[in-house]
């Protein structure tokens, strides 16, 4: 016995006022579907239709059963659209936001594995330190760091990110290397000014975490100009893992004060629309991000 026929007969019959309408959008003849239904109200043992020759009024219990039903045949639709959504290829228009420092470093050159998995995907992708909501888009999906304020939106978290301590070889030789926080306070810092507190550099002391306000004579409002500056000589500086790892591994750039900074890792997510059913493209993205960058390749050590 079809339980599901018999309920959709049912259900469509009260929304279309009728069982000649509802017969022609299932495709049915009237007498297949009012047997499907008297089938059903036999099976329940109840009434569920007063029949009058101008309309169909439903009992209580039909009104009950009404309510029930239509969830059900809902919840059914949205089960198959969901696999069917999972076993579709991935294609479209795929809007994509990150941060400059991820962007540049990490994100840029691993998108042409992406695309070359997913040729149907097009990509339209923005790198931008404004937060996302001021760029008056739609991105399908945002990748950023720190804890997510909006619960309508699912976010996965792709890694940690880290900010390391770091100067060139050639600043080191010419001033000297801090053994000591506060030797910093004779050097030359660098530092991302539209973030003032990445200007105090904590570090782990027996005492508990104590913060050092460091000094320099040039500071700028990206961290890839700040990278470019150390890269020069210019001075020491404390810039996340994502943009300093290159440089780390090609020894252009060298730890400092490694055995008593204070990390404190960032969650980086990725970000998406929380609704019922993710688009494959969407899903794609987010799993090739986690791939991609779980295991924070930048920190691993260069090949001799």
């Amino acid at each position: 016995m079809d339980r599901t026929a018999e309920m959709l007969a049912f259900v469509r019959a009260v929304d279309c006022g009728g069982f000649s309408a509802a017969a022609r959008e299932l495709e049915l003849t009237p007498s297949a579907l009012s047997k499907l239904v008297s089938r059903l109200e036999d099976r329940l043992g109840v009434r569920l239709l007063s029949r009058t020759t101008r309309r169909l009024q439903m009992t209580t219990e039909g009104e009950t059963f009404y309510l029930r039903a239509k969830s059900i045949l809902a919840a059914l639709d949205e089960a198959e659209a969901e696999v069917t959504e999972a076993n579709a290829s991935p294609s479209g228009l795929l809007r994509l936001y990150c941060g400059s420092s991820f962007g540049t470093h990490q994100l840029a050159p691993a998108l042409p594995r992406f695309l070359e998995r997913y040729p149907d995907v097009h990509l339209e992708l923005s790198i931008s330190d404004q937060p996302p909501e001021m760029l008056g888009e739609n991105f399908d999906v945002v990748i950023r760091k720190g804890q997510l304020e909006d619960s309508s939106l699912i976010a996965r978290r792709i890694c940690d990110v880290e900010r390391v301590i770091c100067a060139a070889p050639a600043y080191l030789e010419m001033h000297g290397t801090p053994r000591t926080p506060d030797e910093l306070l004779t050097h030359n810092c660098l530092w991302i000014t539209r973030l003032p507190a990445l200007r105090r550099w904590p570090f782990t002391t027996r005492d508990g975490i104590r913060t050092i306000n460091v000094n320099g004579n040039v500071a700028a409002n990206n961290a890839g100009t700040v990278l470019q500056l150390a890269l020069a000589g210019v001075g020491i500086t404390r810039l996340t893992d994502v943009t300093v790892g290159e440089a780390l591994r090609s020894g252009q750039l060298v730890p400092v004060l490694a055995d008593c900074q204070h990390v404190e890792p960032i969650p980086l997510y990725a970000i998406y629309s929380g609704g019922r059913h993710v688009a494959p493209k969407v899903r794609a993205m987010v799993d090739f991000l986690i791939e991609a960058f779980g295991h924070a390749p930048w920190r691993r050590a260069a090949p001799r």
